[in-house]
């Protein structure tokens, strides 16, 4: 019968893919290698089984054993597939910024997870580093494979992902772009690249918050970044640190979804940030790749939920649609925001005032109520009518019913329709007319915003 792999094996071999909708023009070739393609859906799954045969190998793990780590989830997923084929109990201890897709994720493989606060020190007892370490000593056979201290984590990426993307590229490289976190897979992928081709660039991707680039605060992209130096990261492999925003992190993931069709997380929306940066800046004869880490799944109800973006200021919402009154202020020009005749005017008067100001219509006040209205186009018909004595009639003769008129407070759209009816509406702010908006008015406002 054919042998298959178990779940296990079909661990790494991810594809390498060209952007061709996010390519920038006259830049480097930009390159993705999806590690969401990894059976528990990130590059995380590549350090799982190392983490426990090195375990198992130092008898730091024994059959029945409990395996206790602080994650952001990934780590976790990686390392529950492995407990799960090999009879360990698991149990994870994760910040409370993380997604619940993840939480649901790791239970539904069997594992037991702790969700602590984020906003505190390392070493605060509350901290989900401080609760693990206190969970290992609490339980009986326990081993906390310690991603941030172990150097399996890197001997990982150095003895598989670093081989394998020179397998896909080899030379062709030129600068390779990915998150740090615990700093386990750019200190193994990329010192063995560096020793296939010296002058390879390495350029770290990192969250704003993060220890790595700048002062420490709480971030919102997920599983990159720290608070400390993890002993699994040598800073000298990174040659260029590019500090990313989580609105610029959170954009480019949705960018990348609705161009390119593949859905990333929060810090392969980072990498991806910083690598179209460095695109930009190379030539066609230079080839950049991106590591994009995990997948956008557990990040449907954060990421790609448009609630979640707004309450967290993420969304680059529009400026809200003007008011009529607002509209009103905004006219450009020397026409006077309200320009009105009284019905003992004469037609002359009025006439006079359409020429000088270059508007259709007036408002026709008396005792500061508006009684009516008096338009360009019925004096030019009166006047060709009656002759130029029509010039000496008065307004209140020959003026029509007064405009419709608006609450200074109406929205755009509101206005619009109103504008669907008549050319021209009256601004009132309760019972006093403050101006008139047209058409005009309008598209001049459109245009300009």
């Amino acid at each position: 019968m054919t042998d298959f792999p178990t779940v296990l094996e079909l661990v790494g071999n991810t594809p390498i893919v060209r952007l061709p909708k996010l390519q920038p023009k006259g830049g480097a070739r930009l390159l993705a290698k999806l590690e969401y393609l990894n059976p528990g859906g990130s590059i995380k799954d590549r350090i799982g089984t190392a983490l426990v045969d090195a375990a198992e190998r130092d008898g730091l793990l024994r059959p029945g054993g409990t395996i206790i780590e602080p994650t952001s989830g990934n780590t976790g997923i990686g390392l529950a597939m492995v407990a799960n084929q090999r009879g360990y109990r698991c149990l994870f201890v994760m910040p409370d910024k993380m997604s619940p897709e993840k939480i649901s994720l790791l239970r539904a493989l069997g594992a037991e997870v702790v969700v602590c606060p984020t906003d505190v020190e390392p070493d605060d007892p509350r901290s989900y580093y401080s609760v693990s370490k206190r969970l290992v000593h609490e339980t009986p056979n326990s081993f906390n494979p310690n991603q941030y201290a172990n150097p399996a984590n890197p001997a990982a990426h150095y003895a598989q992902t670093g081989p394998e993307i020179w397998r896909q590229l080899g030379d062709e490289l030129d600068v390779l772009v990915l998150g740090v976190g615990t700093g386990g897979t750019v200190t193994g992928t990329g010192r063995f690249l560096k020793e296939q081709k010296p002058e390879l660039q390495i350029v770290g991707a990192d969250p704003e918050g993060s220890i790595y680039t700048g002062e420490v605060h709480t971030y919102l992209t997920e599983g990159v970044g720290e608070d400390f130096w993890p002993t699994t990261f040598d800073p000298t492999i990174v040659d260029r640190w590019i500090q990313v925003t989580d609105k610029d992190a959170f954009a480019a993931a949705r960018t990348m979804a609705r161009s390119e069709a593949i859905l990333i997380g929060g810090s392969g929306g980072m990498a991806l940030h910083a690598a179209l940066q460095v695109a930009r800046e190379g030539t066609p004869e230079q080839t950049v790749l991106v590591i994009l880490p995990d997948g956008g799944r557990p990040y449907l109800s954060k990421v790609f939920n448009d609630e979640w973006m707004r309450v967290h200021g993420m969304l680059d919402e529009p400026a809200p649609p003007p008011t009529a009154g607002e509209l009103v202020a905004a006219r450009t020009g020397d026409v006077p925001a309200l320009l009105d005749v009284g019905p003992s005017d004469r037609a002359s008067d009025a006439i006079e005032l359409f020429q000088r100001f270059g508007v259709s219509q007036l408002p026709v006040i008396e005792n500061g109520a508006v009684i009516g209205c008096v338009h360009e186009r019925a004096l030019l018909d009166s006047v060709m009518r009656d002759g130029r004595g029509a010039l000496e009639a008065h307004v209140g003769d020959v003026m029509s019913d007064p405009l419709p008129s608006v609450p200074s407070d109406r929205r755009l759209d509101d206005v619009y329709r109103d504008l669907q009816a008549s050319a021209a509406v009256l601004v009132c702010d309760g019972d006093r007319p403050i101006g008139i908006v047209t058409r005009a008015d309008v598209l001049e406002w459109l245009a300009r915003h």
